[in-house]
């Protein structure tokens, strides 16, 4: 009861129209509420009206601190998602958009620009206020999305985003002003497409992304950290929290942006564009935050970013130059490879939400070696070692390879299947895959492409040595192929019987597996002539009841029965 008397004296303060008066309730209020992020309904229609007076204050000529105080009022208030209606009206977004500097030139007003133009120093407080409450509205309402895009709100903050060279912009400008733009183009795909097209984001953000790492480029696609040239990206000093918050902010707007890069093609200009924020990424990927857990989600965004370049631009991965200390493989330096697969297997190891956290680095990995000749082969060599150990099952063990043929039967479809689709990649052949795996993992994959009878599949691929150990070759006739190791020989369980035992087993079984399929019980498959698996028709069982050694089971009476 007090909160709501002490809410409706400030607003009987503002009411007043005196700017000393409104200012010293406000930012009384301010202090009560400003870690305040829940509200009572009832309180609802007084906070509404105390929005509406705030706005008619910034729409007067005040001073910077009754600027400051009102914004403060809005950021305080949008974060109640049920009392937003002073605010998502077009006048409103449009007054917050005017202190935030991002009015687009179109919408803002002769007045505006004259103050905007006059005003040298910006008063970053006031923009950084009116910037976290267009977000606020953005995040919690529909309304306020459709009139942030009417009004061009992406242009405004893109024109600020090109001074990224800037010195003259605090971190928390920077900051909002990625954040605003992520929310828009997450939450607006018309913003996005034209962030993307018309506004080069692309470009925009990669220039964002370099500035906020401090690179220079000593070559074309060659990064370093200005002033530390020659000095590899993973001995560099970690990236402060700032840096690190506003790159990773940037990497989600790529994201975003570059959503459907790899479902369409890509022109020379474009390529060249991605290949050069593909050098950039490589230096992410290779370079630390202030934290090993920040480290990660750093990582982790630039990941997914890279999952989203066209495939023929992850070359980039691949050029820097050999140096001492570096992975070589094939002469090529594959120091951002492994750490893609270290990467990759961290996320196996720690098991939670796989489908989240592994399938983006896994899939990489995966498009990376089915590219790249030297890749995949590094990858073989470290996921897929010549075979020695033939007695234990390919899922049994600590080894990756182990770690990833166990996935192959995972209880989601997206993670079997991809986890399948690498270890086929690295394998190139059926046969080789299925040493690796053993048929039993190997045949979902197999039978989707049509390729349970053998072959080759359709991929190209280079010519790969025999990989063969003399451990394998001794073993191979020895090896159960649908569990791919030696197991010791069983009795033969028909041992002894004479034909006519034989026989009678033959029919029981027969029996059995036509009622369970008449009582849908199962579903009959068996393998077509292209080598997919297809459901058993009544025709087909039909057959094998004509089957001489089928007899159909005959109720017995209750006589047989005692006799």
């Amino acid at each position: 009861m007090a909160m709501k008397m002490d809410l409706n004296g400030i607003i009987e303060q503002i009411e007043t129209g005196e700017q000393d008066t409104a200012l010293t309730a406000l930012q009384s209020y301010n202090k009560e509420m400003n870690q305040c992020f829940t509200f009572s309904e009832g309180e609802g229609q007084d906070r509404e009206r105390l929005g509406e007076l705030v706005l008619a204050l910034l729409n007067r000529e005040l001073q910077p601190s009754c600027q400051l105080a009102c914004l403060e009022t809005v950021r305080i208030l949008s974060r109640d998602k049920h009392c937003l209606g002073p605010f998502i009206s077009r006048s409103a977004m449009s007054t917050l958009a005017r202190y935030a500097g991002i009015a687009a030139a179109i919408n803002a007003t002769p007045d505006h620009n004259q103050q905007m133009e006059d005003q040298e120093n910006p008063d970053q407080e006031v923009i950084v206020e009116a910037l976290k409450s267009i977000c606020n509205i953005l995040l919690h309402n529909e309304t306020g999305q459709v009139v942030a895009a009417d009004l061009q709100l992406i242009k405004g903050v893109a024109e600020r985003l090109k001074q990224c060279y800037d010195p003259t912009w605090n971190h928390e400008v920077r900051f909002f002003d990625l954040r605003l733009t992520f929310l828009l183009t997450a939450l607006r795909v018309d913003v996005r497409a034209q962030l993307a097209q018309e506004l080069h984001g692309v470009s925009l953000l990669g220039n964002q992304l370099d500035a906020t790492l401090g690179l220079c480029w000593p070559d074309t696609l060659e990064t370093a950290r200005a002033g530390s040239e020659g000095v590899p990206p993973e001995e560099l000093p970690p990236l402060s929290r700032q840096e690190t918050e506003r790159a990773m902010e940037i990497l989600k707007i790529l994201f975003n942006v570059t959503f459907d890069t790899t479902r369409r093609k890509v022109d020379e200009e474009e390529a060249a564009e991605y290949r050069h924020l593909g050098a950039i990424l490589r230096h992410c990927l290779m370079s630390c935050a202030d934290g090993d857990e920040r480290t990660e989600e750093f990582h982790s965004h630039t990941v997914n970013l890279l999952g989203n370049l066209p495939l023929t631009c992850l070359d980039v991965l691949l050029m820097p130059k050999v140096q001492q200390g570096s992975i070589e493989y094939m002469g090529v330096n594959m120091d951002t490879v492994n750490m893609l697969m270290e990467f990759m297997e961290k996320k196996l190891d720690r098991g939670h939400k796989l489908k989240e956290t592994l399938l983006p680095s896994l899939n990489l990995l995966t498009e990376s070696a089915r590219i790249h000749r030297e890749t995949r082969k590094f990858l073989r060599s470290k996921v897929l070692p010549p075979l020695r150990d033939v007695k234990n099952k390919p899922e049994v063990g600590n080894a990756l390879r182990n770690k990833l043929v166990r996935l192959m039967t995972h209880i989601d479809t997206d993670v079997k299947d991809c986890a399948a689709e690498f270890l086929f990649v690295l394998c190139k052949e059926i046969s080789r895959f299925i040493k690796y795996t053993g048929y039993g993992n190997a045949a979902g994959l197999l039978a989707a492409r049509g390729l349970l009878r053998g072959g080759r599949d359709s991929g190209v691929y280079s010519e790969d040595e025999d990989s063969e150990t003399e451990e394998y070759r001794e073993a191979r006739s020895q090896i159960n192929p649908i569990t791919g190791v030696v197991e010791e020989e069983q009795p033969n369980p028909m041992e002894g019987m004479t034909e006519e035992q034989k026989e009678i087993e033959a029919m029981k079984l027969v029996q059995m597996f036509d009622k369970l399929s008449r009582t849908n019980l199962i579903q009959p498959m068996q393998l077509g002539m292209d080598g997919r698996m297809r459901e058993i028709t009544a025709d087909d069982l039909q057959k094998l009841t004509h089957n001489p050694l089928f007899r159909p089971e005959e109720p017995r009476n209750s006589d047989e029965d005692e006799a």
